[in-house]
């Protein structure tokens, strides 16, 4: 897998007392949970004091109370003064997000009530959490495993039906079931070999079958490797499709961009070299983002400024994944070469722009390209003729798989990583086996083998490194 690649008198908040401070488990924590400027905010309070701290500057004793109620009141401050009406949820361990006892506050959205609300919590015991650790403390609570909460990272910063897909998965754990069963076959062919070394003595004593083990080794990475190849397509769910539209001068390819977008994005006009710079945006076809690219038009220059604009396009190009190339006539044979040796290994759809003029253009066959899709298509970009047709071409060009609730789409770094070093490790399992090495050596790669697979749902000890790294890009409230 080479290719894998409100103030009160007596309280004034102090914006110091509401900064993140280090991290202790034993801590009660504390921060809004919502994003600020709404009509309504909630403020998130976890840890074993909850229900006592909130209790402390609420108008009725919460400490008694059952979990999963709902209680109406008002949040008071010492000197007896009424800082807002609010509606407090309480949820006790361990049927709570963090696995803790929890309290939420359901306030007004004020930047004021909110505020004074913090400050009264951290005067009675709490602390400002820090980023991500309410849901780094369900995660070291046994509420889920690491690849869950970094998916609530990702729920949380979907922006369309495929990225909220691929993290709903992860989150129900359909992610972390595929790997449990790949773990558990290699614990089962590692406990057997660990048990021909207790019998060591018996050198004709085999309780693995070697046939067996490659058989189930060799599954195992073949679907490893379907999971690492997926970290592509994954990244381009989770980034956004990268479309270039490249071509000549005066093609079309500024009013095309302004018709995919429904704006009047990019400067249209007749006079030629008019686009100097790329210019990017994105849109929205069957719930994959696409992010197109209008480019400099490509032709021989003695223009300085248009000369950088080019050379950003041939940038783009390199970057994008699908190439849309515009003509209004006949391309030449260097025109084609060009287009040959810039979209290899890309998806490429070419366009006869301009239709309405009537000019005619054969299209050009696919054989001539090495590319992943090809299409060609006539249409007319000021007249919107045939844009439709377009999007969908665009769409398969993609080449995404049909997502459903239980597809599994790698879209970590991390995890992509780690799969890549399963794979070398289940590598050297094989080549091990081919050379009749002594199960001793065979049974170190695979328990190399679960322990990187476990790296991933921190099913081993993770360094504090990792976690801090991971957690620290989350919000604060969450």
């Amino acid at each position: 897998m080479n290719d894998l690649k409100p103030q009160t008198s007596n309280l004034k908040p102090q914006t110091s007392n509401l900064k993140p401070q280090t991290s202790n488990l034993e801590d009660t924590i504390c921060a809004l949970a919502t994003p600020p400027g709404g009509a309504l905010d909630i403020i998130r309070v976890s840890g074993s004091q909850s229900l006592a701290i909130v209790s402390r500057i609420f108008s009725k004793d919460l400490t008694q109370e059952k979990g999963y109620t709902l209680h109406y009141g008002n949040i008071i401050a010492d000197d007896g003064t009424t800082i807002d009406e609010v509606m407090v949820s309480i949820f006790r361990a361990p049927r709570s997000y963090t696995g803790e006892d929890c309290v939420e506050i359901s306030c007004h959205g004020s930047s004021y009530i909110i505020n004074n609300v913090l400050e009264l919590l951290i005067l009675h015991g709490c602390r400002m959490a820090n980023p991500g650790e309410f849901t780094q403390r369900a995660f070291l609570n046994g509420k889920m495993d690491l690849s869950q909460a970094e998916a609530v990272a990702d729920l949380i910063a979907s922006t369309n039906r495929a990225t909220h897909q691929t993290a709903m998965s992860q989150l129900r754990g359909n992610f972390s079931s595929e790997l449990a069963k790949l773990r558990d076959q290699l614990l089962k062919l590692t406990s057997l070999l660990e048990l021909e070394l207790d019998f060591s003595d018996h050198e004709d004593l085999e309780f693995a079958d070697r046939t067996e083990l490659k058989n189930i080794a060799e599954k195992i990475d073949r679907r490893i490797t379907h999971l690492a190849h997926s970290f592509e397509k994954g990244q381009a769910i989770k980034q956004g499709i990268p479309v270039a539209i490249v071509g000549k001068t005066n093609v079309g390819k500024s009013t095309l961009l302004n018709r995919l977008l429904k704006d009047d994005r990019a400067i249209v006009s007749d006079i030629h070299g008019t686009t100097r710079d790329t210019i990017e945006d994105t849109i929205d076809l069957q719930g994959i983002t696409f992010r197109f690219i209008d480019t400099a038009g490509i032709r021989q220059t003695a223009d300085t400024i248009e000369q950088i604009g080019i050379n950003r396009t041939y940038a783009a190009i390199s970057k994008a994944r699908i190439v849309i190339w515009i003509i209004d006539q006949e391309p030449t044979e260097e025109d084609v070469k060009e287009i040959q040796e810039l979209c290899n290994d890309k998806s490429l759809i070419i366009i006869h722009n301009k239709i309405d003029k009537q000019t005619s253009i054969d299209p050009l066959s696919s054989t001539l390209f090495q590319v992943r899709h090809y299409a060609f298509l006539r249409i007319s970009a000021k007249h919107n003729l045939h844009i439709d047709e377009l999007e969908k071409a665009i769409y398969e060009a993609a080449d995404l798989p049909t997502l459903s609730d239980t597809d599994v789409i790698v879209t970590s770094a991390r995890h992509y990583d780690a799969l890549l070093r399963a794979h070398e490790s289940i590598q050297r399992i094989l080549t091990g086996m081919q050379m009749q090495l002594s199960g001793d050596l065979i049974a170190e790669d695979l328990r190399q083998t679960l322990d990187i697979l476990a790296e991933i749902t921190g099913g081993q000890i993770t360094p504090q490194e990792t976690l801090n790294n991971i957690f620290k890009h989350f919000c604060v409230g969450k």
